[in-house]
């Protein structure tokens, strides 16, 4: 019998944050039976450096209240008090949980002994801790190229320095990560149009980007802009509460009165997989309302000075916009070519912006294509190496990017591989896929 732990979806009328928030944290962790210990963790794990369930570090670390769903849900599923047992998986065959959702297979619980499949009875089994351990396993690999060691961006520079110098030394450098899937795309797509494969402003410049569910420390900061009457454009296809306000949990004001602050100026439902052309309808309008103010003797909307200075290419960039309809815009972005006007009002008054995206830019097929447009939408005028403007991938789980730093790539570097010889006296494979034209993600 399947187990019943559906939730169910019912629509949500509060703002996102305060009241509503505190329930639901309290709601996964009785969920997995860990009220305390749950809370301690919580409150033990947010820290200045960031939270190990989002991308958002903050050096002025005030609170150690602040989490989203996610996290707290990350926390609860890893601290959970249920356990999945080998009397359990004798009761259910393979065929048949591979039928359940992901939800319902994680509230089972965590196992409790090493499993292995057997296919005569379509059952999961124990073994022994012998049994598991994988280093007879990769001794009995004829190609160490056979192995591949997946690593995430929740572990820490220590272990994942240890993790790739055990596996070089081993004999390979297979370490798919989740950096691939959050923002390969950032890394290979942005060091053509700007020279570097990360964000270009400081962390106290930054917000935007799916905030209540990715980046919850992002909510306190989007609010204190909002505020303070920045303009704040949104394009999600999903009408995140978050974007449109936000009870924050430390404002006794807000708490007590049961108030909230609005966020986006602006939130436009783009349609799934085309934000490109809503980046490409900013930039047509742009050029067309730098060409009409030209033409009337007004101020430039593009800094040509800086496009002249620091870029080259705005000739076929301006000639493919021209060539692309409004008519295809709209039908691709399902925006109203009016709603993207306005964005590109605001874009084009601010004096600083910044433009931020997460991984629906990045896990798509053209993912690198969509960067390189956010690039050269920052280009036009000249929001790059300017104070307070430029460009913000933010990345998956706190540590991608520091995972890349300490070595955990399929491409290291050549010097990289030298080093580690000269220093642990053993000698890496080299890897045969790097080519002078390949940009490094380190």
């Amino acid at each position: 019998m399947k187990m019943s732990n559906r939730k169910s979806i019912r629509p949500y009328h509060h703002p996102a944050g305060g009241w509503g928030a505190l329930k639901a944290l309290s709601e996964h962790l009785l969920e997995q039976r860990v009220p305390v210990k749950g809370a301690n963790t919580l409150r033990c794990m947010n820290q200045p450096e960031g939270c190990p369930g989002c991308a958002w570090p903050d050096p002025k670390h005030t609170s150690s209240f602040e989490f989203c769903e996610n996290g707290a849900k990350a926390v609860a599923w890893e601290a959970t008090a249920k356990r999945c047992t080998p009397a359990f998986l004798a009761q259910h065959s393979v065929a048949e949980l591979s039928g359940w959702s992901d939800y319902e297979l994680e509230m089972v619980g965590r196992l409790t002994y090493p499993m292995a499949y057997d296919a005569s009875s379509d059952h999961y089994v124990s073994v022994s801790w012998e049994h598991a351990i994988i280093g007879r396993h990769l001794r009995a690999l004829p190609d160490p190229n056979m192995a591949e060691f997946y690593t995430s961006g929740r572990t820490s520079n220590e272990a994942a320095f240890l993790y790739q110098l055990f596996v070089r030394e081993y004999g390979t450098n297979n370490f798919p990560d989740c950096s691939n899937m959050c923002h390969e795309a950032t890394s290979v797509g942005l060091p053509q149009p700007i020279g570097v494969g990360k964000g270009t402003v400081l962390l106290e410049d930054l917000f935007g980007q799916n905030p209540g569910t990715n980046g919850p420390r992002m909510m306190t900061k989007l609010r204190d802009a909002s505020r303070r009457g920045a303009p704040i454009i949104s394009f999600n296809p999903f009408r995140e509460r978050a974007l449109e306000r936000f009870q924050a949990p430390q404002s006794p004001i807000e708490m007590a009165t049961l108030t909230s602050t609005p966020i986006s100026s602006r939130l436009y439902q783009v349609r799934v997989g085309v934000d490109v052309a809503a980046v490409k309808g900013i930039m047509k309008a742009l050029v067309e309302a730098d060409e009409m103010a030209r033409a009337n003797g007004e101020p430039e909307i593009l800094d040509w000075d800086f496009i002249r200075g620091h870029t080259h290419g705005i000739e076929a960039l301006v000639n493919d916009l021209k060539a692309t309809g409004w008519s295809d815009i709209e039908r691709c972005s399902g925006l109203a070519r009016t709603d993207i006007e306005y964005a590109a009002q605001v874009y084009m008054k601010a004096e600083r912006a910044i433009i931020v995206y997460g991984m629906g830019i990045t896990q798509h097929r053209r993912g690198a294509q969509n960067v390189q447009q956010l690039a050269n939408l920052a280009l036009l005028r000249g929001h790059i190496g300017r104070e307070g403007a430029g460009i913000c991938p933010v990345r998956g789980h706190s540590n991608v990017q520091g995972d890349r730093t300490v070595g955990i790539t399929e491409v290291p570097s050549q010097e990289f591989l030298d080093r580690l010889a000269l220093r642990f006296g053993f000698a890496p494979r080299a890897n045969m896929a790097i080519t002078s034209s390949q940009p490094s993600k380190q």
